[in-house]
């Protein structure tokens, strides 16, 4: 090969690769973070809503990139930028009640509360291990959306929120009790200190049964006052507390 062609593959091989490189979905290239916060639109308690589900497009935007589903990823940070540019979000969407139930129901879980047992009847079930005899500990995205079954092994739910640093130290999980991807009017307050996972950290277990959780109020409220009603804290939290 000669050097004219040795220097003219070198140079075509060096523009694919920059191809390539920019075919994949920059997220933070995108600057969506900086777009969101310099919006006045959505500064407030009132819009508060709309972030959250900003940042949860965005973070659907990273799954599909982690998945190398980069011209996806493209499009949904499209779409987030025209959503940050747009008219309120508020005032966008189908306000039809009926097609939002039925909307609502094709994400109800398939096991509902109360389902068969799971698998720590099996001769090979690891011992379930406390949440503070975890290393390394556990990160917010290990919980949130993780199953939680009651202590004979039924499923309850999934963990939808955290609360923590709160000034006693008792934090939560909050489990929609109605079973997987519920509005959170189902939700249960549940100490985080009472809970154990199995090792592949994949479940989370109450240390009640699933006739004991018919003792259990549900989170009394969306806006979380709750957490300055210490009597109302006080009663939930000895449900959970151990024997």
């Amino acid at each position: 090969m000669t050097i004219a062609r040795l220097v003219m593959a070198t140079a075509i091989l060096s523009a694919i690769g920059l191809t390539a490189a920019r075919a994949e979905c920059e997220i933070a290239d995108a600057k969506l973070e900086e777009a969101i916060q310099n919006n006045p639109r959505l500064l407030g308690p009132a819009n508060s809503q709309s972030v959250r589900d900003l940042r949860s497009l965005r973070d659907a935007a990273l799954t599909l990139r982690s998945y190398g589903r980069h011209d996806d990823c493209e499009r949904l940070l499209a779409n987030i930028r025209e959503l940050i540019a747009g008219p309120p979000m508020g005032s966008l969407g189908d306000n039809d009640e009926e097609q939002a139930d039925l909307q609502n129901a094709a994400r109800e879980p398939k096991v509902r509360l109360g389902a068969p047992s799971g698998s720590r009847d099996k001769k090979d079930a690891k011992p379930l291990i406390r949440i503070d005899q975890l290393t390394p500990g556990l990160r917010t995205d290990q919980m949130i959306g993780a199953e939680v079954r009651s202590a004979d092994d039924k499923i309850v739910g999934e963990v939808r929120n955290i609360v923590f640093g709160t000034k006693d130290g008792r934090d939560y999980a909050i489990v929609a009790s109605g079973g997987f991807f519920t509005t959170g009017t189902d939700s249960i307050v549940v100490p985080i200190r009472s809970l154990k996972v199995t090792q592949d950290r994949s479940s989370f277990f109450l240390p009640i049964d699933k006739d004991a959780m018919q003792k259990v109020p549900l989170m009394p409220d969306q806006d979380y006052n709750w957490l300055t009603d210490q009597a109302w804290r006080a009663r939930n939290d000895a449900i959970f507390a151990k024997p």
